[in-house]
């Protein structure tokens, strides 16, 4: 007789997860697996690409394990069922985002904008200027991430996918790959932008 492997509770990803290392990376893995199916369902029942589904739930399973972290998920409520919500949200968000126009309606004129109104020269010494400023900044910022974090952007602004980003730096899965850089991205996005 074959017994089939039982997933792990709420209470053992919550508390492997709390317990940071290697541990904390195998039960991320073990929480991201357990409620994929979840993407599925967000194309089929908010009528998003596959693609959006699996950043939101990316991002979602994000915000658990940040909830797991800081206490707020408190086993009130299922996993499953505080994992669901937030990805719906995540989706209605996403939604929300193509379907408006507000990010457009807000911008004031960027310094390009006011370049094209200058004389050549100064509008080339003022791109130049900006882009050494941001260049600068993004760096600084990169740096501050820590390596695996730095190694990772760079590797995947040259072009590498999640796949081969999870062999070069040794995650388990590109899936894996793929929430760190976004918890990445979300941090330098964080800190350049204060």
């Amino acid at each position: 007789m074959f017994f089939k492997k039982s997933l792990p509770t709420d209470t053992e990803i919550a508390t492997g997860i709390l317990a940071g290392g290697s541990t904390r990376r195998i039960f991320e893995n073990i929480l991201y697996e357990k409620f994929y199916y979840l993407i599925k369902d967000g194309t089929f029942k908010h009528r998003i690409t596959e693609e959006d589904a699996s950043s939101c739930y990316s991002d979602a399973i994000i915000a658990v394990i940040d909830a797991i972290i800081s206490n707020k998920f408190q086993e009130k409520a299922q996993l499953k069922t505080y994992t669901y919500q937030i990805f719906n949200n995540k989706c209605v968000d996403q939604i929300r985002k193509s379907t408006t126009n507000k990010e457009s309606v807000n911008q004031g004129t960027s310094i390009d904008e006011f370049a094209l109104q200058m004389p050549d020269e100064s509008r080339l010494i003022i791109q130049q200027l900006s882009e050494e400023f941001e260049f600068d900044k993004l760096k600084k910022q990169l740096t501050l991430l820590g390596e695996k974090c730095k190694q990772m952007l760079m590797a995947w602004s040259e072009g590498f996918s999640d796949k081969e980003i999870s062999g070069m730096l040794e995650y388990n899965s590109p899936q894996v790959a793929k929430t760190s850089r976004l918890r990445c991205l979300e941090k330098l996005k964080e800190n350049y932008l204060k």
